[in-house]
């Protein structure tokens, strides 16, 4: 089955669900690899620096966002990795998804209308049109 997951996640309620479907699929298969990735996006980096002026306060809150994530794959004694990536998130997640040969990524829906996605489009939309491999997005 799946033996290397990419799951892209910010730590919100949709991630979470897709969380749990990560870790489902790595347990369907032995030896697989789940890698968490949180995409940091410049254009929110600056609040991040205003809300926690302090670098390590800013990793910190950074990594809190993984804490449900992480607990999730120790429990289901499921293999992971946290890796914090630096750009716009849609072509960030792509790039590293189809540069380190993954099996399939796993993202959540943002569940934004219908007006919302055809203007800004979607982080997932724009992961599920460009990655090479397949891609479950969780709403």
């Amino acid at each position: 089955m799946y033996k290397k997951i990419l799951l892209a996640s910010d730590g919100s309620e949709h991630a979470k669900r897709a969380a749990e479907n990560a870790v489902n699929l790595a347990k369907l298969s032995s030896g697989a690899q789940l890698e968490i990735v949180f995409v940091v996006d410049p254009s929110k980096a600056k609040s991040d620096v205003l809300n926690n002026w302090n670098t390590v306060d800013i990793n910190d809150e950074r990594y809190s966002r993984f804490r449900e994530v992480k607990e999730l794959a120790k429990q289901a004694e499921v293999s992971y990795e946290v890796k914090i990536l630096h750009g716009e998130p849609g072509p960030t997640i792509v790039h590293h998804a189809n540069n380190n040969d993954f099996d399939v990524v796993v993202i959540g829906s943002r569940g934004l209308n219908v007006l919302q996605e055809f203007v800004l489009g979607s982080v997932s939309h724009k992961v599920a049109k460009r990655a090479k491999c397949p891609v479950l997005i969780v709403k």
